[in-house]
């Protein structure tokens, strides 16, 4: 098993979030989530919390792509949101993570979320710095 399904299989919090996604290619990500009333802040309103835990895996998972060539995780340092629109019910949201720099050990990404059954309205934009580091300090063993 590598890297990528290792997470897939232990990020129970993901999985009860209801979030998936897939690596096009190393540095890229796309995030997927179907917005449902156990994510809801008020009747009609997805609670910010949601929007900032799939924008941390659009962040995150873009860098984990790529450090994963070299037999490394990431854990996330820091990240900035902005709120745009608010989601809602029933809402379809697609992320987008990119790397935008990486040295040895931080890497820099950016990340959108749009909400594609609402004419892609941008829901929100981030930017975050991911810590790179061996595998095995993350308790994998591959």
């Amino acid at each position: 098993m590598n890297i990528i399904e290792h997470y897939i299989k232990d990020n129970n919090f993901g999985r009860v979030v209801g979030m998936e996604f897939n690596i096009p290619e190393p540095g890229i990500v796309h995030y997927f989530l179907t917005i449902n009333e156990t994510h809801l802040s008020t009747p009609r309103a997805t609670h910010g919390g949601v929007i900032a835990a799939m924008m941390d895996g659009v962040l995150g998972v873009a860098a984990l792509s790529k450090t994963v060539l070299e037999n490394k995780v990431v854990s996330t340092v820091e990240f900035k949101i902005n709120y745009l629109a608010p989601s809602l019910l029933g809402d379809q949201l697609f992320g987008i993570g990119k790397i935008e720099s990486a040295g040895k050990r931080l890497i820099i990404t950016s990340g959108d979320i749009v909400c594609t059954n609402r004419n892609n309205i941008l829901i929100a934009k981030a930017m975050g710095t991911f810590n790179a580091y061996p595998v095995e300090k993350a308790g994998y063993v591959i």
